[in-house]
């Protein structure tokens, strides 16, 4: 009976909400998913040759990392306000801003991971007979895997929490709840968004972990391994002394 009534007594983690707006706690929840899938993977594809434009030179890197950094200062009731003439009350909306505000971290860290490729690395490709388009990528691109995936994880959680801010629009997936309950403070439903949301961002990060892990195994690869006979020891590397395709294996990155 206590369980029951801790919808009358306004508790904050209470069972019966849970049972009761199950169905709608999972619709907030596959929209919030589905929106920051789609911001990440568009700010993803958009961050990308902006790095490579950023790489050309100061001429390039100064506006594009300048122009990156600004769209990541508006503050959110702004962007959604300058771009709702173009895109009206929809999650085009919601999806634009959140590709906005991701620019900055990801073309920063791609920039970094591919900045960051040994310049040997490159030499002996081109030694190989490797053009621009192949060098990069199937070498400065799984070289600088870890620096890119790094700004994902960090692009992805932030948009999990940004996505929230789509309620002003009605778009916000596990937003709504929030903003829905607010007005009369209902203690469970604020509580039981707010904890989703946690657990969104929380296995987002996991799994892209995961991915990174998969994609460089040879990051993996202890470097204290010694071989006999050997003063300074060596490394076992299933693809070959180093990184990809038998190339120097790549440095450390400091992404962020």
């Amino acid at each position: 009976m206590a369980e029951q009534n801790c919808l009358v007594t306004n508790d904050w983690i209470c069972g019966e909400y849970l049972r009761s707006r199950s169905q709608e706690l999972t619709d907030a929840t596959v929209q919030h998913i589905g929106i920051t899938v789609v911001s990440v993977l568009i700010g993803l594809a958009a961050a990308f040759p902006l790095a490579l434009l950023a790489r050309r030179g100061r001429r390039f890197a100064g506006p594009v990392l300048g122009l990156t950094t600004v769209l990541y200062t508006v503050p959110s009731l702004a962007m959604f306000s300058l771009l709702l003439p173009v895109f009206g009350l929809s999650a085009a909306l919601v999806v634009t801003g959140l590709v906005l505000y991701s620019l900055t971290i990801l073309v920063r860290n791609i920039l970094a991971g591919l900045e960051a490729v040994p310049e040997e690395a490159r030499d002996a490709a081109r030694g190989m007979g490797y053009g621009p388009g192949r060098l990069l990528w199937e070498v400065e691109l799984p070289l600088a895997l870890p620096a890119v995936m790094a700004g994902l994880r960090i692009a992805t959680v932030s948009t999990v929490a940004l996505t929230t801010v789509g309620s002003l629009v009605g778009k916000g997936g596990l937003g709504n709840l929030i903003e829905d309950a607010l007005p009369s403070f209902f203690k469970a439903q604020v509580l039981a968004a707010s904890v989703l949301c946690v657990l969104l961002a929380v296995a987002a990060d996991l799994l892209l972990l995961g991915l990174q892990r998969l994609l460089t195994p040879w990051t993996r690869i202890s470097g204290t391994s010694r071989t006999p006979g050997t003063a300074g020891g060596g490394r076992t590397d299933p693809d070959g002394p180093g990184g990809p395709a038998g190339l120097p294996a790549p440095a450390k990155v400091e992404a962020g």
